[in-house]
């Protein structure tokens, strides 16, 4: 009997995440949820998809604006812009057990990912005080745009049985950004945002 039909041929499973913008200037946390479906090739190696949306998450950049023309004063004036942003994202990829299988009974499991994401993104955007943008150049843009960003996903994770075909897990994300498409609404776009996450869950097995 083939490696594939021994096995359960997929588990699907859900989780709450608590997830941290790491990147400077855009620092902020947030809760969300993921669903994942995982195709179990063999004892040790496998396919997954996932979809998760977080929460708001709000933080603060001290901006400067510029003068647009010589005569304007003054040249500069400093103001502050709040911020929301939150996530949607899916990815796709590799997932590989260090330990254990997906149809473990007893123990525990260790278990890495490795693939690529679609991140979707929301900015929202409020200056205070308000720049007259006759006027002025904003270093970053009031109101509201979307963005999106490609990833790199890696993620570790453990998880241990509770009962048939049940299994409870808690895994570590970072999500990379491979891409920068730079938007007028985020201060900072190099290599941003750049998130890492906590979750915990529950996976169920189909055989």
């Amino acid at each position: 009997m083939s490696a594939i039909a021994q096995q359960p041929l997929f588990s699907v499973a859900t989780d709450l995440g608590l997830q941290r913008n790491i990147k400077k200037e855009q620092r902020y946390w947030a809760v969300g949820h993921t669903v994942h479906t995982h195709f179990h090739i063999s004892k040790k190696e496998g396919l997954y998809a996932w979809i998760a949306y977080y929460s708001i998450g709000k933080f603060e950049n001290n901006v400067t604006a510029s003068a647009k023309s010589t005569t304007t004063m003054p040249q500069q004036f400093n103001y502050v812009n709040k911020a929301e942003m939150r996530f949607k994202h899916l990815s796709v990829g590799w997932k590989h057990y260090f330990k254990g299988d997906p149809h473990l009974e007893e123990g525990w499991n260790l278990y890495g990912y490795g693939g690529f994401g679609l991140l979707m993104g929301r900015v929202i955007n409020t200056h205070s005080p308000s720049v007259d943008t006759s006027m002025y150049d904003p270093a970053v843009k009031s109101g509201r745009a979307n963005f999106k960003r490609l990833t790199l996903d890696l993620g570790l994770g453990w998880e241990t049985p509770i009962g048939s075909s049940v299994y409870f897990y808690n895994e570590g994300r970072l999500w990379v950004p491979t891409t920068d498409y730079p938007s007028g609404h985020i201060f900072v776009n190099r290599r941003a945002p750049l998130v890492a996450s906590l979750n915990f869950g529950v996976r169920i097995l189909f055989d």
